[in-house]
């Protein structure tokens, strides 16, 4: 019996099948993911949020495949050739790739060969010769020659009969989904450069002579190649046997014909149409089937190296979005320039902009003491705190001329520090940024991103389009729907994980909101533009067109600091007020008395006050949220500090130990800004002395960590990093990364991550260079730019 999507969706995650069932109705009641994580727990039997994305995202899956299976059914039913067989086979299909394995034969498609044959008469030479390879082709072929019909002579009316054949052998949805994936398992992709591209495509040079199995490629390596291919660079082909040469044929039938020749029982056992068969499926594997499982592979390849890198580039977005704010502290924003100058915003804590100017304190210009003296009166004058200072262009010396006006004048007590500006020009040129800070020139509101991205990274950067921050890899390879909805689900989790003050938040963050579209949030601003802040969250019903759906969505997450009610500032839902006020009944107090007293709710049993209505996760959740309303779940801010006198390629030594700031993690390593205009490279293999699986797990963008350097290659631009400080220097003259604790493997961890050797390897050539290059756009996208890599938005 077929199991339904529900019972499909609780065996893979592992939950019980009334969960999903449970989670699914509230889904397509209009919850979104967060409320349902949050205020729904008794519900879905408290599946998290990270489970309710699963769900979601496979729930979409199966109901495009139950759409298309019956699709299929149809279209084949009403050419009359749906049976009980067929409809069950079909039934019970898994996969998208499945269905259509078994609806091919039946596809309508432009006349073939075969079915011009058909319509020839000659299906019944072909099934008279597969039936009985006793016969003589050409002897029966002779009775099937028909003028009037097209078949002039013998050999047309068996080369009919072969591509009718030819037909069925790649029809075979069977036999098909098992050579596909006989040749993921023992297959490889081989690439080799086109002629003339060596000097024009050197930035893919790591694969002019490449050759690695399906199964071993990683997401990263496998866009590079198909980009490489993409920009006429590249040749590749997939080979189906990892020890086949490519462009030589192979001797004898392989192993793939083999299979397909047993599958319709044909051998060389002497009889008469013996090798007309196997020259037959000879020619379907390679004319026919090898084609179309080279296209289903592709396809299969890019699929799992796209959902690989979506879930890279959404893990480095969410830690981005939930790294540590300044807070409201007054800030200075620079946005580094040289010839035309470094624009300098001012905000309040609030991160409104109280001042803004331009300053030239580099070359050509060379106003140094000038700059320095308008920096220091705009920050006495507006109680200046903290320095943000953008990461690309100048960034290096205006970080030195910000080290110049503490040094001077140490009175003014300023922090400085440097903040990733990608994508501050996409938000600069957009229509809020217009509508948002219209007085100002485009130029200036970058310092002004800059300086609110510091004081709360979250809240600024839900402005720009998440593709545009750029912390992924080749992130302009991938598919735009995958990306956008995973993308926007991380920052939808992030905002409703960190909670709204709904009297300061902007339409851009107000949409992120549980609930709350484009249309509600900019109504929500003008309420709140017209008849002031909101006092409590019951006003929020006021609000045109907020509904008590979007209320009951919304509410939890919108925070009210000082509201009338002091639970309005908290994550307790408003319909869990009640169970709040029988348990200030319990303990004899009001709800001043126990927001924060940790004594007293320490003495509350949660299950004093479960009943039919309200379960003992929400009682649990009620209580935490009291002990600490309001909790910001991101880190305490910190800085980090850049070496004094290191700011370029050129004052980088092996053996340094510097302290820096990931700004990207890839499959491959952690990107690493230590204050030289160029990020640094950690290998996956350099970042602890255990195995790693995933980057991630030693480190995150925003970290603030210290690390040894390895290598300089001033030439490619490209600095080899370590965190493991005791790690020894690559050894002048040997291979390059040979040092003691190299996490070993091939093609891509051996030898501390380094290179390899050269020449053609089944593991393809190195692990860093490679890497490097692979890298086509992200969150490191200076670094990767200098490098001649191209990718990523500023």
């Amino acid at each position: 019996m077929t199991m339904s999507i529900h019972q499909r969706i609780a065996e893979e995650l592992g939950v019980r099948q009334g969960q999903v069932q449970a989670a699914v109705d509230l889904l397509d009641g209009g919850a979104t993911v967060p409320f349902i994580a949050r205020y729904r727990k008794e519900a879905t039997g408290t599946l998290d949020d990270a489970q309710l994305r699963d769900l979601e995202e496979r729930l979409r899956y199966l109901r495009e495949l139950e759409d298309r299976r019956a699709a299929i059914l149809e279209s084949i039913r009403s050419q009359g050739k749906l049976d009980d067989e067929l409809a069950a086979r079909i039934n019970a299909a898994e996969s998208k790739a499945r269905l259509e394995d078994i609806y091919l034969p039946y596809k309508p498609k432009r006349r073939t060969k075969a079915q011009i044959a058909r319509e020839a008469g000659l299906e019944p030479l072909a099934d008279l010769l597969l039936a009985d390879p006793t016969h003589d082709p050409k002897a029966v072929a002779a009775d099937y020659v028909d003028a009037e019909k097209g078949v002039a002579d013998g050999t047309a009316a068996l080369e009919g009969a072969r591509a009718i054949l030819v037909e069925r052998f790649a029809e075979d949805a069977d036999l098909i989904g098992e050579l596909r994936e006989e040749m993921w398992t023992r297959g490889r992709v081989a690439a080799r450069v086109r002629e003339g591209q060596e000097n024009e495509g050197a930035k893919f040079a790591d694969y002019f002579d490449f050759s690695e199995p399906f199964t071993k490629l990683p997401s990263h390596r496998i866009l590079a190649l198909f980009r490489g291919e993409k920009e006429g660079v590249l040749d590749l082909v997939l080979e189906p046997d990892e020890d086949s040469n490519p462009g030589e044929a192979p001797q004898g039938p392989s192993s793939y014909e083999q299979r397909i020749a047993h599958r319709f029982d044909i051998g060389d056992q002497g009889r008469p149409a013996d090798h007309w068969l196997l020259d037959s499926v000879r020619w379907a594997w390679r004319t026919r089937v090898l084609v179309h499982l080279g296209i289903d592979l592709r396809t299969r390849l890019r699929q799992a190296a796209e959902e690989e890198a979506v879930r890279v580039f959404a893990a480095n977005l969410r830690d981005l979005l939930l790294a540590a704010p300044a807070g409201t502290r007054p800030t200075l924003g620079l946005d580094p320039g040289f010839r035309t100058g470094v624009k300098v915003a001012v905000v309040d804590g609030t991160g409104k902009v109280v001042a803004t100017d331009t300053i030239y304190p580099h070359k050509p210009q060379d106003r140094w003491d000038s700059s320095i003296a308008t920096l220091a009166r705009l920050a006495e004058r507006h109680g200046v705190e903290l320095v943000a200072i953008g990461n690309g262009t100048a960034s290096r010396e205006t970080d030195r001329l910000a080290a110049d006006l503490i040094r001077r004048h140490p009175e003014l007590r300023l922090t400085k520090v440097m903040v990733s500006e990608a994508g501050a020009s996409v938000y600069s040129a957009s229509a809020y940024a217009s509508q948002e800070l219209p007085e100002l020139d485009v130029a200036l509101r970058g310092a002004v991103s800059i300086a609110r991205r510091l004081q709360d990274p979250l809240a600024e950067l839900v402005k720009i389009d998440p593709k545009s921050i750029g912390v992924g890899q080749y992130q302009h390879d991938l598919s735009e729907t995958m990306l956008s909805r995973s993308l926007d689900a991380v920052v939808e989790d992030c905002v409703n994980g960190v909670g709204v003050d709904v009297n300061t938040a902007s339409a851009p963050l107000l949409t992120r909101v549980s609930g709350i579209g484009e249309g509600l949030a900019e109504n929500i601003v003008l309420h709140r533009d017209t008849h002031g802040p909101f006092r409590s969250r019951k006003q929020l019903k006021d609000v045109s067109r907020l509904g008590p759906k979007a209320f009951e969505q919304c509410a939890g997450f919108l925070r009210i600091p000082d509201a009338e009610d002091p639970l309005d500032s908290s994550a307790v839902h408003p319909e869990s007020y009640p169970v709040v006020r029988r348990i200030l009944d319990a303990v004899g107090s009001d709800v001043a008395g126990l927001i924060g007293n940790t004594r007293l709710l320490k003495s509350v049993r949660p299950t004093d006050f479960v009943d039919d209505a309200v379960g003992l996760p929400t009682v649990t959740d009620i209580l935490g949220e009291l002990e600490k309303p309001g909790r910001d779940p991101r880190p305490a801010f910190q800085t980090a500090a850049f070496a004094e006198g290191v700011e370029t390629l050129a004052d980088l030594r092996p053996g340094m130990t510097l302290e820096g700031v990931v700004t990207n993690v890839a499959a491959f390593g952690a990107f690493v800004d230590i204050g030289v205009h160029q990020d640094g490279l950690v290998h996956v293999s350099a970042m602890s002395r255990n195995f790693v699986r995933d980057p991630r797990e030693v480190a995150k963008p925003g970290d603030i960590v210290k690390v040894k350097v390895l290598e300089v290659d001033a030439t490619r631009k490209r600095i080899s990093l370590t965190l493991r400080l005791d790690d020894e220097l690559p050894q002048a003259g040997g291979q390059p990364g040979e040092r003691r604790g190299g996490q070993g493997g091939r093609g891509g961890q051996g030898q501390g991550g380094q290179r390899q050797g050269g020449g053609r390897q089944q593991g393809g050539r190195g692990g860093q260079r490679r890497e490097r290059a692979d890298s086509g756009g992200g969150a490191m996208a200076d670094a990767l730019r200098r490098a001649g890599f191209g990718g990523g938005s500023r």
